[in-house]
């Protein structure tokens, strides 16, 4: 069910042309909203998280689902993190945005500088006079800054603006963000009418669940980044209401839970419960992947660990700067360290990492070989090279099946 939910299941699709827009726009919908991460040592994370469930297709695709006037569905906003979300659940956005401009002056330190509240209105109308702008075309000539979040003044007032919803973000140029006014990004046929923040919440929560497939109830809480105890009452009266069924579960260590289903989906469970879904996808999944944003899921389903390692110190790490976890069937079996080196044109797996008692049986080598060649494809890689001597029996029976 699980897997099921978050489109795990099927294997992936070596034919690029399978994955056109529409099966994109409905992955993303499936799914809630994809989240956004800068880390490039292979392709971008939401770029990963669909080619896990599609397997190769055209990233040009996806774009012009987010940044082409014509084309738009999709639009950068704020769920579980910085996300792209579709655009018919804009209005779901809007209560944050509400309350950043009711509550964000008086609770900003640096927006309660009246030269800052002015560098906001100046920020606003240079884009509505001169048109969509980055950060970059702002002039600074001030000290130094350190750090992730240690922005120029200007960008800082971009982003209050794009937190309120006067400005939203039309295209990114080498993934640097273009703002530009609302009104000229976002469709007609969008809807506007702000819900309440209970209406947002339980919306959101129902989707949670719909993309998880069967969880603990206030997992449905993590899906969406909600916090547990403010909507741990919304969670108690849908289930009254019948919105969600409870079901008896065990974990892996044997342990009875009551877990939750949306009840649009508890006859799929039968099926499930009976074997009509049966996985078979091998694939390899970013460390930000919808799959384990629920809090716990890892380990309760699958007795995994899923831990991005990139801003840990290289001595400590165990497996890897971008590490992504390794899906075959219904088990996490292990992880890759993958980089791409842009340079010589080949994707380096500078370690694979097994999880204890998994062997590397015929169908395992045969799914691994699948997606390793998806995934040479979708970087567009032309060679596959094994780094550690202790990876050099995986790669003798990997390689000749490229």
């Amino acid at each position: 069910m699980a897997l099921h939910a978050q489109k795990l299941t099927e294997p992936i699709q070596q034919n690029p042309g399978n994955a056109g827009e529409e099966v994109i726009y409905q992955t993303v919908k499936d799914l809630g909203c994809i989240q956004i991460d800068t880390l490039h040592v292979v392709e971008r994370s939401q770029y990963l998280v669909l080619w896990s469930r599609l397997g190769s297709y055209d990233k040009a695709d996806f774009d012009d689902l987010l940044y082409d006037p014509k084309k738009r569905r999709l639009f950068e906003g704020w769920q579980h993190a910085a996300c792209f979300v579709p655009l018919e659940d804009f209005r779901y956005q809007m209560p944050r945005m509400n309350s950043v401009q009711q509550k964000q002056i008086e609770q900003s330190e640096w927006l309660a500088e009246p030269e800052n509240q002015e560098l906001c209105r100046s920020v606003y109308e240079r884009i509505k006079n001169e048109g969509a702008l980055r950060a970059r075309d702002f002039e600074y000539d001030g000290p130094k800054r350190n750090g992730w979040w240690d922005w120029k003044p200007a960008k800082n007032a971009l982003e209050y603006l794009n937190a309120r919803g006067d400005l939203m973000i039309t295209e990114r140029v080498n993934f640097q963000r273009v703002y530009d006014l609302r009104e000229r990004v976002l469709p007609d046929w969008v809807e506007v009418e702000s819900p309440s923040e209970e209406q947002r919440d339980r919306y959101w929560l129902e989707q949670g669940v719909r993309a998880l497939g069967i969880c603990q109830p206030l997992q449905a809480a993590d899906y969406s980044y909600l916090r547990r105890n403010f909507v741990r009452g919304y969670i108690a009266d849908m289930t009254a209401e019948g919105v969600f069924k409870e079901v008896k579960v065990q974990t892996n260590n044997g342990d009875p839970h009551t877990f939750i289903v949306h009840n649009e989906a508890f006859e799929l469970l039968e099926q499930a419960e009976k074997g009509a879904i049966k996985p078979r996808k091998t694939t390899f999944l970013s460390p930000f992947d919808s799959l384990f944003w629920a809090r716990g899921r890892d380990g309760e389903f699958w007795d995994f660990r899923a831990l991005l390692e990139a801003y840990k110190p290289a001595p400590t790490r165990e497996w890897g700067y971008f590490n992504m976890p390794v899906l075959y069937h219904d088990q996490l079996i292990g992880r890759i360290d993958p980089k791409m080196d842009r340079k010589s044109g080949k994707l380096l797996i500078r370690g694979f990492f097994l999880e204890e008692g998994i062997e590397l049986h015929e169908d395992l080598i045969c799914g691994l070989a699948d997606a390793f060649r998806s995934f040479m494809d979708f970087h567009q890689a032309g060679g596959l090279v094994f780094e550690r001597k202790e990876d050099a029996q995986l790669g003798s029976k990997i390689l000749p099946r490229l």
